[in-house]
């Protein structure tokens, strides 16, 4: 089977950008190309069309490729859980919770062999797989049980590209550090490396280009500029990044940054909006008077909850809530909305029943069956009839225990026509749902910014917008024709020949 592998000397140098960026230049060429990355730790995930569960980023890069994602191209998902312990999702479905020890005495060979079982589902059906690792392919204590990296360039004896930072510093020494601390037969299937994140004058970095290659015998196929590629991050750590807020934003919206946040995916919509200032708040920052409040997902729901206790923030959310502030919830948000948060079986490690934000009239019942399925249903709010598409992925199932008052007039209403997805107060002020996505879909999207801003007194925003999934792909041609126009991409493909 043909393969590009794709690693980088540390993380975040830019494997994913790299692996996205060849996917959809190869498609245009007229290559049946897939993404593939073996194992993934990501709390951002995706559910397929089958249901399965994958790291979003693998989505990202087959919808870069033109295709719909699947669980063949991330066959093992690990979601960190914040107790030395990840959920370890095996060919899209969740199959435990494991230690990092007792994951690989316990998963090694059968992870390895649901890899071998993609990779050769993958080869039937495409031309090529350009397959990503994970880290840095060179961390000696780890080599042994390393399931993403070489191991899998070594079984495709597929031609490897080394991408390495250079934004970062030490970006020669990254190089032939790694270079080094690979095996021989490791080393010799890298055929190129790539500057990543450069600023600058390429003629001042031509020295250290020549040296490079002088020193390693391997070429450099690509010196790429620094630029915002808007693609998003595996994990939280991008959202400690500092982020210029949108120079024409007129309204607010501050998402909660809890410690185990998962799927933040859900507001790269948001941010596109020029109108929209994203702004990201920890536990300990002031919560202040956003025009919208987002408690966003959670790999570990309870515990987030008892962090946002014990820190004050969901005193200050309350108080907000109580002062007219517009709040929704999504997935694990939701559920910390509502009055009572029940783990029986301690499925997230929080065995016991635990208070809530009491925003809804809410009982939710964390149980040990995931619900993990794509979703089309009718908005009856802020504005009926919307059709809007997402995705369920949550261990626990909620109810409301009131929902009139007392002359018997309706307290809450259902968000869509399923009414268990999610629901809304009387005065539009408190949201809640279990749909990701939500914000993908551009006339929902528009309508539930219209409340805001018809609360400052702003003019409407059009609703008749294509989905974001348009945007999306406008988005993956730009990060192809920005990337591609400083690869070598004939030089790479001629390692394919070899």
């Amino acid at each position: 089977m043909k393969a590009i592998m794709v690693v980088g000397t540390t993380s975040h140098a830019g494997k994913s950008l790299m692996t996205t960026a060849l996917c959809r230049l190869l498609s245009r060429r007229g290559w049946r190309v897939a993404p593939f990355k073996g194992q993934n730790m990501a709390l951002n995930a995706y559910v397929t069309a089958t249901g399965g569960e994958i790291g979003h980023a693998q989505a990202v890069q087959a919808w870069a490729a033109g295709i719909a994602p699947r669980v063949e191209m991330n066959p093992i998902l690990l979601k960190p859980q914040g107790d030395m312990t990840s959920q370890v999702i095996l060919k899209g479905r969740a199959v435990g919770k494991l230690s990092a020890t007792d994951y690989y005495k316990q998963f090694f060979d059968t992870g390895w062999q649901a890899i071998e079982e993609s990779l050769q589902r993958l080869s039937e059906e495409f031309d090529l797989l350009i397959c990503e690792g994970a880290g840095s392919p060179a961390e000696v204590n780890l080599k042994h049980r390393d399931l993403t990296n070489m191991r899998v360039a070594k079984y495709l004896n597929a031609p490897t590209l080394l991408v390495v930072d250079i934004d970062r510093g030490g970006a020669f020494a990254h190089v032939v550090g790694t270079l080094e601390l690979l095996d021989p037969d490791e080393r010799e299937l890298v055929k190129g490396i790539i500057i990543n994140k450069f600023r600058g004058h390429k003629a001042l970095l031509q020295p250290g280009i020549d040296w490079l290659q002088e020193r390693t015998g391997i070429p450099v196929v690509g010196v790429v500029p620094w630029f915002e590629n808007g693609l998003p991050a595996e994990d939280s750590l991008s959202l400690l990044e500092p982020k210029s807020a949108n120079a024409t934003s007129e309204i607010t919206v501050a998402v909660v940054r809890l410690p185990r946040i998962s799927n933040f995916t859900d507001f790269d919509p948001l941010e596109a909006e020029p109108s929209v200032n994203v702004k990201y708040l920890s536990l300990r920052d002031s919560l202040g008077y956003p025009d919208a409040l987002i408690l966003p997902g959670s790999k570990t729901t309870i515990a987030d909850l008892l962090a946002m206790q014990r820190t004050g923030m969901a005193e200050a959310i309350q108080n907000y809530a109580a002062a007219g502030g517009t709040i929704l919830g999504i997935c694990g948000g939701f559920q910390m909305m509502g009055k009572v948060l029940a783990d029986p079986e301690g499925v997230e490690g929080q065995e016991g029943r635990y208070k809530g934000l009491g925003l809804l009239p809410l009982k939710t019942v964390i149980t040990g069956q995931k619900v993990a399925r794509q979703r089309l249903v009718t908005s009856n709010y802020p504005q009926t009839g919307l059709p809007v598409s997402g995705y369920e992925l949550h261990q626990g199932r909620s109810h409301l225990v009131e929902a009139q008052s007392e002359d018997g007039k309706p307290l809450y209403h259902a968000l869509f026509d399923d009414t268990n997805l999610g629901v809304v107060d009387a005065t539009q002020s408190i949201w809640g749902t279990y749909l990701h996505g939500i914000f993908d879909n551009g006339p929902w999207r528009r309508a539930w910014l219209n409340r805001l801003r018809q609360q400052r007194g702003l003019k409407s925003l059009p609703t008749g917008i294509p989905n974001y999934r348009e945007e999306r792909e406008a988005m993956l041609d730009a990060v192809a024709e920005s990337v591609g126009k400083y690869l070598d991409l004939p030089r790479i493909l001629s390692y394919l020949d070899r």
